[in-house]
């Protein structure tokens, strides 16, 4: 399917479902057209592709696009280095550049709007009260601040609300530190705008830090902070308070999810049934059509029944709007074949739920203004139902927690901890070995998800008490498996390595298996916990169709598995349990995932790359967590309801 799959079968998924992967409509905001640019982007990503060869098309007409998703921030493209061709509606396309501007389409990165406000403020001025502002910094990797943005001035106030918000991107992924220095600015310098205010001009009166998880994980979403003088000297006491609220930068979150089912298909297959799928566009203004979402492929069958599809607000954009639903017949070449269309409204569609009845779709006519044959086969509405989106953050915020487990492979093949040219040696310097940094940079990340901060970590492939343990406890205790903090993992596994022998062979089944048995029990409590497993090994697998077991069975529970590889071992095992390319694990008794559950990275490749293993391991860590929570119809404001 126009080559994001790497076969056939993953080449029938469904795309642009909003319950089972993430949602790819582009909504033109000019004139509307298939574009191509769309297809291209999310294939550089590795998300699912839209449109399949026969749905891509040459031309796309002039206008920016806008590719909403689950959450209804906007991804903007901006097509340049383009050909014009001779006709006056349409861009040809040659070379495609993309210009990106990401919002909260994507569930690991949200827009967030911070509300400031401050209390007993120093006052600075003799015979009036301070002008203060806020200048809003980012601090990066290396110590540098960036600017995101300054509120107005506000006269005469040591107690200020200011009204501008300042917007900044959330990602899930890294640790955002915010810096917050609140200035003074002198009467004279107020007609300036606030944007050519020179700040060593006005006086500092405080600084404020935090982390951006720290304020978006809190119910809600304030922080107060202590103001103090420049880099953290407290030298001096009572410089004010500032409190920061953070909100979500959402429009609507109103869906619909439907199920399709059809019934006396045409047959347009030769020596064996169609293979259907729905393509469902939405009509513009100027009467094109933009494909929103497509249905996975149902083999060899002419009363197909799909998989739900969870549309949008922002895909179908009203109730009344009309949508072209198509039905074609797959074909791995990509020239699929269309079987009929009709055209329906949401409205329309629900009333054919509710009616129980059929709508016949029609084959149009070759002639330009003919009005199509009426066919036998029929669409039919299974299931409709209206619902609302939740972000990532609505269930952190509403006390949904992620659980974060490790386990450390201590296989022979890292060789001996002391020796230079081990994965394991620990440098006197003080420098990370691959293990640490991978514990370190992931668990930073993850530890303000998490409310006690107690976790649980694990050894494999070592020999303990005589004997090989491919699941020990890597605190040494025979019964606490829990260390506290991530500066409790990082003890833990140095002291390890002082009396657990190096061993073999790979096995990651056991350490799944207890993960897994960990989500269970906290399912059946019906704790609002997520579990994360951090495995971070050197070798390749021994027991890869066991693994496969283990994480088939583990994929109905709430547990995500993040793999990093260190040293420079063969890892292509790894890339099959990393069900990326649209092809879910099987196990051996013929059973298929209920949704992917893995996430895997090379250490060597992450760091060539410019990326921290943290941003690899994590991006779809959201993403994961919404499918599952959104298949069981998991509310924020009623989380501790789970149903198994």
């Amino acid at each position: 399917m126009g080559g994001c799959f790497s076969d056939v079968r993953g080449g029938k998924q469904s795309v642009g479902v909003g319950l089972t992967g993430t949602t790819m409509s582009p909504i033109p905001t000019s004139n509307a057209a298939v574009n191509d640019a769309v297809d291209h982007f999310y294939r550089a990503q590795g998300f699912r592709q839209l449109f399949t060869p026969l749905e891509c098309r040459n031309m796309i007409p002039k206008g920016r696009y806008i590719l909403p998703n689950l959450d209804p921030a906007l991804h903007k493209i901006k097509v340049t280095n383009v050909h014009i061709s001779k006709s006056e509606d349409y861009l040809e396309m040659e070379d495609l550049r993309l210009n990106l501007t990401t919002g909260s389409c994507d569930p690991r990165k949200m827009e967030w709007s911070l509300s400031l406000s401050a209390s007993r403020l120093r006052d600075r001025d003799i015979l009036s009260k301070s002008d203060p502002m806020v200048v809003v910094y980012s601090k990066k990797r290396d110590g540098t601040l960036e600017e995101l943005g300054r509120t107005e001035v506000i006269m005469n106030s040591l107690d200020p609300a200011w009204i501008k918000k300042i917007t900044v991107a959330y990602h899930f992924e890294i640790v955002q530190p915010l810096i917050f220095h609140v200035y003074d600015v002198d009467t004279k310098y107020h007609n300036l705008p606030v944007e050519m205010l020179k700040l060593n001009d006005a006086e500092f009166l405080g600084e404020g830090s935090c982390v951006l998880s720290e304020i978006v994980t809190k119910q809600g979403q304030s922080l107060t902070l202590d103001l103090h003088n420049r880099n953290g000297n407290r030298g001096l006491k009572n410089l004010g308070k500032l409190t920061v609220h953070a909100e979500e930068t959402v429009a609507s979150r109103n869906a619909i999810e439907v199920k399709f089912c059809c019934s006396h298909l045409e047959n347009k297959d030769l020596f064996s049934k169609s293979d259907p799928f729905l393509r469902i566009s939405r009509i513009v203004e100027n009467g094109g059509s933009v494909p929103i979402c497509k249905t996975e492929v149902v083999d060899n069958n002419l009363n197909p029944i799909w998989r739900p599809l969870c549309l949008t607000m922002q895909q179908f954009v009203s109730k009344d709007n009309p949508l072209i639903i198509e039905c074609f017949d797959f074909n791995s070449s990509g020239n699929h074949v269309l079987i009929g269309n009709l055209q329906k409204s949401v409205a329309d569609l629900e009333k054919l739920h509710e009616q129980k009845t059929g709508a016949n779709f029609i084959l149009p006519s070759s002639a330009h203004h003919g009005h199509g044959k009426v066919l036998k086969g029929q669409l039919f509405v299974d299931h409709f139902s209206e619902k609302q989106l939740y972000s990532f953050i609505d269930y952190v915020s509403s006390g949904f927690e992620l659980n974060f487990m490790v386990a450390v492979d201590f296989t022979a093949s890292n060789g001996h901890p002391r020796d230079p040219d081990s994965l394991h040696y620990i440098d006197p310097s003080g420098r990370f070995n691959a293990y640490q940094q991978a514990i370190m940079e992931v668990g930073e990340v993850i530890q303000f998800y998490d409310s006690d901060r107690h976790f649980p970590a694990w050894g494999f492939g070592g020999v303990t008490n005589g004997a090989v343990s491919h699941c020990f406890n890597l605190n040494g205790s025979a019964s606490g498996i829990e260390v506290e903090g991530v500066q409790g993992i990082m003890a833990a596994y140095a002291s390890a390595l002082n009396h657990v022998g190096l061993a073999g062979p790979t096995l990651f089944g056991p350490v799944i298996n207890n993960a897994a048995e960990s989500a269970g029990q906290s399912l059946s409590c019906n704790s609002r916990k997520y579990f994360v497993l951090l495995i971070i090994t050197d070798g390749v697998l021994t027991d890869l169709q066991e693994t496969k077991d283990a994480l088939v069975r583990a994929s109905d529970l709430p547990l995500s598995i993040l793999i990093v590889g260190v040293g420079g071992a063969d890892f292509k095992q790894m890339e099959i349990l990393d069900a990326d390319k649209g092809c879910r694990l099987e196990s051996s008794t013929g059973r298929v995932a209920t949704r992917d559950i893995v996430q895997f990275v090379p250490m060597r490749e992450v760091h060539a790359g410019g990326q921290s293993v943290a941003q690899a391991l994590l991006e779809e860590l959201p993403g994961q967590f919404l499918t599952y929570i959104r298949s069981r119809d998991i509310k924020p404001s009623a989380c501790s309801q789970l149903s198994t």
